[in-house]
């Protein structure tokens, strides 16, 4: 793939001696797509996600940063608009190699519009006048290498919806996994079986945000309830581990009613996807709500296992959930992972990955007995567990 770069690392770039767009600069970091088929009339069908695009020339997909040049598909490429090393607990990812670090990248432009978006600056990009963020040009050999040096475990595709820029997101993962790293998507899960065929060879996990159980709210944040619940089964029935978020935003998606919707469903697809209830923060366009209160988070979790989900986590507000934090034996009720927060503070699975008190195997990924990365446990850990940013959006 051909990609043409500049020096420039802000929203304005100067070309020709005139200050350019952000959808200029943006647009001289793209190379031609993967995920896209040739229609009639010089159209393209882009099918990196759940609303297929038909795109005539020149115009731009939902997303903002897909778009038609001359019949072909151009997609984003060469580029960071935010990248950090995280803990892997800040995914949310519970039973994918806990204690371990992740370095995270996002790039820019997403096909929702969420109005609570915590990441709005880079999401919304192209769509909002006042979603400026700068970005970083790089190389999939620079991310590789900076994962190694910094003995992270996975490389993550994060921040904005990885799903519109997944061929960027393929070469990085390519180069780590080359490099020894393994690799996870954090999506809206607005996916195709096209993109999920693109994406499966070289990630692990993949998480997906499960927002409502409205298909006309999700229509309001710029999707559909019915491509967000096949999403998640196909990523489930494809092998790959997935867990799901659901942000409890009051007087949105918090009745009972509404999360025992959502518990169910995930239930029938399979009792042991982690669940993680997280707390809402007024942000963005969004003010006017409270902030979830533990309280509620707790319920919502409750609601979770009276549903018959066997790992249900109350996130967002560290201490304030109690067991909810904490990953224990479906079978005995052992508590086998203790967390406060991004910390790991106990962790007591066997190296086969099984509870120590009664045998039961524990789905997830796990570290066996002898290799790096192993779990970091103790009071110690914490400076070494906190987000470390490399380069994020300001």
């Amino acid at each position: 793939m051909r990609t043409t770069s500049s020096n420039a690392g802000d929203r304005a770039h100067t070309q020709g001696g005139e200050p350019s767009t952000l959808a200029q600069t943006l647009d001289r970091h793209t190379v031609e797509g993967a995920l896209w088929r040739a229609e009639t009339d010089g159209k393209v069908r882009c099918v990196a996600c759940g609303h297929r695009c038909l795109i005539a020339p020149g115009r731009r997909g939902i997303c903002k940063v897909r778009f038609n040049e001359g019949g072909r598909l151009r997609v984003p490429f060469g580029y960071v608009a935010g990248l950090q090393t995280d803990p892997i607990e800040k995914k949310p990812f519970y039973h994918l190699y806990p204690g371990s670090d992740a370095l995270t990248f996002g790039m820019l432009g997403c096909d929702f519009h969420c109005s609570y978006c915590q990441n709005w600056v880079t999401s919304q990009a192209l769509r909002d006048d006042a979603a400026s963020a700068p970005i970083q040009p790089t190389t999939v050999k620079e991310l590789a290498r900076w994962g190694q040096e910094l003995d992270v475990r996975l490389v993550v595709s994060s921040y904005n919806e990885p799903l519109i820029t997944a061929e960027w997101a393929v070469a990085v993962f390519q180069e780590a996994k080359a490099a020894g790293l393994e690799c996870a998507f954090v999506s809206n899960g607005n996916l195709t079986a096209e993109a999920l065929d693109f994406l499966q060879p070289w990630i692990t996990a993949y998480k997906i945000d499960l927002k409502t159980f409205d298909d006309g709210r999700y229509r309001a944040l710029g999707g559909t309830l019915d491509r967000v619940v096949n999403g998640i089964r196909m990523v489930h029935d494809r092998g790959l581990w997935l867990e799901v978020v659901t942000l409890v935003v009051p007087g949105f998606n918090d009745s009972e009613a509404e999360l025992r919707r959502m518990a169910a469903f995930l239930a029938s697809v399979d009792r042991d996807i982690p669940w993680h209830v997280t707390a809402f923060h007024p942000n963005y366009k969004l003010t006017s709500p409270m902030a979830t209160p533990a309280a509620q988070l707790i319920r919502a979790a409750e609601i979770g296992m009276e549903a018959g989900l066997h790992f249900v986590y109350a996130g967002n507000l560290p201490g304030r959930t109690g067991r909810w934090e904490d990953t224990s034996c479906p079978g005995c009720g052992a508590c086998l992972i203790r967390r406060h927060g991004f910390q790991v503070l106990e962790y007591h699975l066997t190296a086969a990955g099984r509870c120590p008190a009664c045998g039961l195997t524990i789905p997830g990924r796990w570290d066996v007995e002898g290799t790096s990365g192993s779990p970091d446990t103790g009071s110690g850990t914490v400076a070494h567990r906190s987000p470390r940013p490399l380069f994020r959006f300001r």
